[in-house]
């Protein structure tokens, strides 16, 4: 199988814990703690994913002029793109309680959610294809750290989304539409950065990461730390280390 389809195969399948997510918010109503507190776990394995394996790398084949260039073009880019999203109704879009808008008191906050959600999916499925790039198969930590965090993504955006009166069609239309472009961003960043040259894959890499990181801080952290208060720190912490094992152990 060429690997521009496995990585798109791989992002897909990545993309679909958010659906797993959705659908368990939707079937049944998880405690926001809990919710909470997988928000924290999962913001914990991306960090420790990004840390350890995508700057770790990007720095190893790119440098690290190239490495801190694209991380904070990465991080400048999501903030520009969230801000807009934010004053369209996007703002607390991971947020599983009420903090979201309806339709009704903000028109037009159901395609900024929808166009945000895209927006947090993207990077890291590009991360993924370019993990297979160095011919070792997928990036296990890297797959891993995705999908455990987005199990708690969906989860907690598709709670908040119920609660605020959004039909099942919109809301598994919306993950179920970013599984199938993390799929395509991931077969996409695979395809068009074979053989490019380390320093650009690497500049690619770091970006990514930029926005990831800054996603975390923006969506997922916030979530956590209402719910957890104090507690979100150890929990997000034990998702480190899991992360962290799962690197080391592979």
């Amino acid at each position: 199988m060429p690997i521009w389809l496995q990585a798109g195969l791989w992002g897909l399948a990545a993309g679909g814990a958010l659906v797993v997510g959705a659908l368990v918010a939707w079937m049944v109503e998880v405690p926001q703690r809990i919710v909470a507190s997988v928000m924290a776990f999962g913001a914990g394995v991306l960090i420790s994913a990004l840390a350890f394996d995508l700057v770790d790398e990007a720095e190893t084949k790119g440098g690290l002029t190239a490495t801190v260039l694209g991380f904070l073009v990465g991080a400048v880019a999501y903030l520009l793109a969230n801000l807009v999203l934010a004053k369209r109704g996007a703002r607390h879009r991971k947020r599983s309680g009420e903090q979201q808008p309806s339709e009704q008191e903000q028109s037009g906050s159901g395609s900024a959610i929808a166009i945000g959600a895209l927006l947090d999916g993207i990077p890291e499925s590009v991360v993924l294809g370019l993990s297979l790039l160095g011919g070792n198969g997928i990036g296990i930590p890297v797959l891993a750290a995705i999908f455990i965090s987005n199990l708690p993504e969906g989860l907690s955006s598709a709670a908040g989304m119920k609660h605020n009166g959004r039909s099942a069609r919109y809301v598994f239309g919306v993950w179920v539409g970013v599984a199938v472009a993390s799929g395509a961003a991931g077969l996409l960043g695979c395809l068009l950065l074979q053989g490019a040259p380390n320093g650009l894959v690497a500049a690619i890499t770091a970006l990514a990461a930029g926005a990831i990181l800054t996603m975390v801080a923006d969506t997922m952290i916030p979530e956590a730390f209402e719910r957890t208060h104090l507690y979100a720190g150890l929990i997000a912490t034990l998702g480190f280390l899991t992360a962290f094992t799962i690197g080391r152990a592979g």
